[in-house]
């Protein structure tokens, strides 16, 4: 009775021949004691009907210092202030005006015709029609005609002298009648204006405003108290003066505000913190008709709470900072000091009188370096 002995074959990471792939040729498959036989075929793209394969995101990174795979997840929208609505009506446009000349000659024309209707009807003095060589007339007083014609001139006297202004370089005027905005004046020199509207005169130059200590932050959340300097002027003055109460006290708040949510960094960091306090006041106060070019802090100081704690800590900081430079010198001096007496043959040190040799110097030059009390 013949027995058949069982061999199983060895175990290959290579290529087994043998197999038929599709199309009748033969395929070489790879096997290993963990996977099962794969066509080679299947692995390139040579297939005419290659299988989809379903894709997963690809983990690009793992957080820092855990073996955490990051969470994928939607960045959550950023949402802007809305800035203040003013009405888009009210813009700044030049405003109608005439030329002072115009209002000289109405007012003497006025007073020229209320003389003569004084003359006319008997009522000018004596002195006065002698004075300006007139002619007596014997007038019967004021009648009717006499009373229109007099007070057509008094009118034309009233507005002719009454709308005289003098517009200056860096000022201007902001008219208005019954409630409603009729424009803005800024040229200069004398000027007829409609004696019934309501004036209001702004400053158009450039200025500047020094505030007063306000608070403020640090990186670190200290208190702190700013004194900064605003660059600004006013652009649209129909939006300055009608569209809010008070443009200097909506600006010094719009300041606050931006000192509120930029931190100011004490030393060194004033510029830092200008340039971002600058576009952050000049888009809020946009709305309103106020330009503004610089804000600049020009004294950073610790709030009283806490100025006394933070001197001491910056004290200690400079101390710290002081040892640390010395003990490094100290360092050098030693190294080279032990380099240049073995390089150059002078004494032979072991570990322990190396070690010795090197705290004996290092003692010796600290108490060199320290200063006398």
């Amino acid at each position: 009775m013949s027995t058949t002995t069982s061999h199983t074959p060895p175990e290959s990471e290579g290529p087994a021949e043998g197999a038929v792939g599709p199309g009748g040729r033969p395929s070489r498959l790879i096997q290993n004691e963990t996977t099962t036989e794969i066509p080679v075929h299947l692995l390139f793209r040579g297939d005419p009907d290659p299988v989809t394969v379903p894709l997963r995101p690809v983990v690009v990174g793992r957080r820092q210092s855990t073996g955490e795979l990051p969470r994928l997840g939607r960045r959550a929208p950023v949402h802007r202030r809305a800035l203040p609505e003013v009405d888009p009506e009210l813009v700044e446009r030049a405003a109608r005006v005439l030329p002072g000349a115009a209002g000289v000659l109405a007012g003497a024309c006025g007073t020229t015709g209320c003389l003569a209707v004084s003359w006319w009807a008997g009522m000018l003095p004596s002195g006065v029609v002698e004075a300006l060589r007139l002619p007596a007339t014997a007038g019967a007083g004021f009648g009717p005609a006499q009373w229109a014609m007099y007070a057509g001139a008094g009118a034309l006297g009233l507005s002719g002298f009454g709308g005289l202004a003098r517009g200056r370089t860096g000022r201007a005027w902001v008219l208005g009648l019954f409630g409603r905005y009729r424009g803005t004046v800024r040229r200069t020199g004398l000027l007829w204006v409609n004696p019934l509207v309501l004036r209001r005169r702004v400053d158009v130059r450039l200025r500047h405003w020094r505030s007063e200590a306000m608070p403020a932050v640090d990186p670190d959340g200290m208190a702190l108290r700013v004194v900064v300097l605003v660059v600004w002027r006013v652009r649209d003055t129909a939006r300055a003066v009608l569209g809010v109460e008070d443009h200097e006290t909506y600006l010094t708040e719009c300041v606050e505000a931006a000192l509120a949510r930029v931190p100011v960094e004490p030393a060194g960091g004033v510029t830092a913190a200008g340039d971002a306090l600058t576009p952050l006041v000049a888009e809020e106060a946009a709305p309103v008709g106020l330009e503004v070019f610089s804000v600049q802090p020009v004294r950073v100081d610790y709030a009283p709470e806490v100025a006394a704690a933070m001197h001491r800590r910056s004290i200690a900081a400079l101390d710290a900072q002081r040892r640390a430079g010395m003990l490094g010198s100290v360092v050098d001096s030693v190294e080279d000091t032990v380099n240049r007496l073995t390089v150059r043959g002078l004494v032979e040190l072991d570990d322990y009188e190396r070690k010795v040799l090197v705290r004996d110097l290092t003692v010796a030059f600290c108490s060199g370096r320290v200063e006398p009390s």
